[in-house]
Order: C-alpha cells, then structure tokens, then sequence
C-alpha cells in the first residue's frame, strides 16, 4: 500500500473517530440542577407526558423589564415581532408588560389574527407581501375600505409600489405603505438616498398611497468583523434615507415610522440612531440562536420538555454493534442511549449536562451520554430551541412555569401564522 493511500485512510479514520467524540472527556454530570429538577416535578404533578413546550414565565417578565428600562431614557419606541411569540396569551403578555400598541407582522394570516385582536393597535410589515396577500386582505375586508390604510404595507421596489397602487385604485382602499431600505444587510430594499427619492415620487403621484415611514433591518451587524464600524454605517445610511423623507414630504420626523433593529441589534441603537423606533421579538424568549453579547442581560425562558421512552447501555446502533465495545471504551459520552419521542423542533439538548444527538442514528430521538448521566424512563430531557418562530407551533398548548408549578397552558396561533 503506498504511503499516499495509507495517509488519505488514516486522515479518513481520524475524522471518523473525532466525529464519534473517541478521546472526548466525560461531559456527564449526574441529573438536572435545581432549576430543571423543579421544572421537571411541575411537569409531572400537571400529568403532561408528551413532547411540550415550556414558558417560564418569570424569565419572560425579567426580559420584558429589561427591554423597558432600558428603552425608558431614550425615547425609542417599541414594536414587538408578533412570529417570534406564536401564542396569543404570549404575545399579550409581551405587548402589555411593554406597554406598547406596536406589532410587526410577517404574512396575511397574522395580519388577519391582529387586526382581529387588536384593531387599533398600529401594525407595520415586517417583509413586502405578494400582490396577492395584499388583494385579499384588501377584498376580505371590501366592506371597511378603511381597513386597507390599517396596515403599514411594506414596499421595496417601484414594481411592488405599482401593484400596491393598481389593488388601491380597483379597490378605491387608501393604502399607507413604508418603504424599506437597504441598511447593509443586502436583502432587499432601496439601495440609497435617490432611489428613496424616486419611490417618494412615485407614490406621491398616486391619490390613494401614503408613506408613512421607513424600515431598515441591520441583522447582519453582530456577524461583521467591526460591529462598531459597521453600525456607524447602518446609522449614516438611514439617517440619508431619512433626510430624504423629511425633505420632500415635510413634518416632523416624529411624524413617521423610523423603524430599525431586531432582537440581535436593538441594543445597538441605544446610544443615538436616526430611527424613533426598534422591533425584538425572539429576545423575550431568547431561543439559542439569539445568544448575542449585546442580550447577555436577557435570559433563556423557553425550553422543549421531551419524555424518556427508553435508556439503555449500548449507545450505538445494530448495524455497527461489533464496534461498540472499542467506541464506548474510547468515548465515555455514548456509553449510554437515552430514547425521546423525537422529530421535534430544532433544538439541543441542555438538560441534564452531557446529552448530545447521536451521529450514527437516524433522526432526533436518540441521544447518547456517559454512564454518568443519571436519567430513567418517564423523566424528562430538556432542550433549548434555537428559534422561537415555527417551533412554538410543534407541541399544542405552551405549559405556563411560574417558578414552581404549571400554572396554564396557552394555545398558539394558527399554523400557518
């Protein structure tokens, strides 16, 4: 064999063996801590056994308290993203506890679901709709023409303001739309000053469009190399943009939707920005993929309960079974096979320390861990979603903790909100 092919298979076999954690220190330790062990009894004395999601409800209110002390000093106004807090109780909660009348909604579903609960709440697009989502909204509420102007609709090329204003004048529905500007983030949107301009104009030429403001995401600034420099850009480019809205259609800046920021960068806005409004959503919740430095101060409050089915001391599967001594000697993480239901949400586990996935068994229901990790059938693993939206809708009613018991369940919206 010659010494090339002998390095490629002992490159194969080092990459194999590292992915089956072979020379990995023992992660386990023991069963939950308190927090999840309290979590864990209240589940069982409310006789939930099946797959559910979990609100920890002090954690949710210490979220919200720190969105509103910290907006308190600047005047920033706050509109909370409806799709990150897919239960109605949720959302409420949020909305209350902020004080705020301010919603961001993302597709014709929602929108409907708002309007309903909240007619006079203000409402703002989070993305530009198909033409078709806008006429049937538009025609589902043909008996109250006004309806149409609830809404902020969300513009971001002359071609989408066109079909907003052809559905406006068929409908004779006054509409009132924002224009979204392209910040950094590159997804879309007006790219400057003078395409801002030039979209003024065109809806200016139409008897039934209002502008109303502005939108501009920055999601992109925590992933640059210079966050800091970054942001000063973002702010430069709205404040442009801004410029150019002011000038040509009057007022009071005040006046109008400055909205920017979302949960990953609302914060960077505290210390000066062109907008007079920020959007968060999932920072109330803070699922994994929100673990930013600038939400250190918010804390993680929703968590997947799934039920153990199954432990077993061979970790790994049939098909390989004749390794599984030589692998569970190397890696004391799959000395052991923890079955859960499985196949919901994306999510990881953090609950007890030392669970992971396994890599050679299909799907999400088998876990693997040391000897160490002490679980039996019928108790609980715990696990963290790495989103809020479409996750939320897996499990049927979130179970409410309060700190010590389940305290209420809250339906969640419709799926395809």
């Amino acid at each position: 064999m010659s010494l090339k092919r002998l390095s490629r298979r002992a490159r194969f076999l080092a990459r194999g063996l590292f992915a089956l954690g072979v020379g990995a220190r023992d992660r386990g330790e023991g069963g939950h801590a308190a927090y999840f062990a309290q979590m864990s009894a209240a589940l069982k004395r409310a006789g939930i056994a099946e797959p559910t999601l979990v609100i920890d409800r002090q954690r949710l209110e210490a979220n919200i308290a720190t969105a509103r002390e910290a907006l308190a000093p600047t005047g920033l106004g706050l509109r909370v993203v409806s799709k990150s807090l897919q239960a109605p109780a949720l959302l409420d909660a949020v909305l209350a506890g902020c004080a705020t009348d301010r919603l961001m909604v993302f597709n014709g579903v929602m929108l409907d679901e708002m309007v309903r609960m909240h007619p006079t709440f203000d409402i703002l697009l989070g993305r530009p709709l198909p033409a078709a989502q806008v006429e049937a909204f538009v025609r589902r509420h043909g008996a109250k023409p006004a309806a149409a102007a609830h809404p902020q609709w969300l513009v971001d090329t002359p071609a989408r303001l066109a079909q907003y204003a052809a559905i406006a004048r068929a409908r004779a529905a006054p509409m009132r739309v924002s224009l979204e500007i392209d910040v950094g983030l590159h997804r879309g949107g007006l790219p400057d000053a003078a395409a801002v301009a030039a979209m003024i104009d065109l809806a200016e030429a139409e008897p039934l469009i209002t502008v109303t403001g502005l939108m501009g995401y920055d999601a992109h600034v925590p992933g640059v190399a210079r966050p800091e420099a970054e942001m000063a850009r973002v702010k430069a480019r709205y404040a442009a943009a801004r410029a150019v809205l002011v000038a040509k259609l009057g007022g009071d800046p005040a006046s109008y939707t400055l909205n920017a920021a979302g949960s990953p960068t609302w914060r960077l806005h505290l210390d000066g920005t062109p907008a007079n409004e920020v959007s968060i959503g999932s920072a109330f919740v803070k699922p994994m993929n929100f673990d930013y430095g600038a939400l250190r101060g918010h804390l993680p409050a929703a968590f997947i309960a799934q039920p153990v089915l199954k432990v077993m001391d061979q970790a790994l599967v049939p098909d390989i079974e004749r390794f599984a001594d030589l692998i569970n000697g190397l890696n004391p993480n799959s000395r052991r096979g923890v079955f859960v239901y499985g196949g919901y949400g994306d999510a990881e586990p953090v609950s007890p320390p030392g669970l992971a996935f396994s890599p050679l068994y299909g799907g999400r229901s088998m876990l693997t861990a040391s000897d160490k990790v002490d679980l039996s059938p019928d108790d609980f693993v715990f696990f963290r979603p790495r989103e809020s939206e479409g996750v939320f809708l897996q499990f049927g009613d979130i179970a409410v903790y309060d700190g010590a018991e389940i305290a209420e369940r809250w339906p969640t919206f419709p799926v395809a909100a």
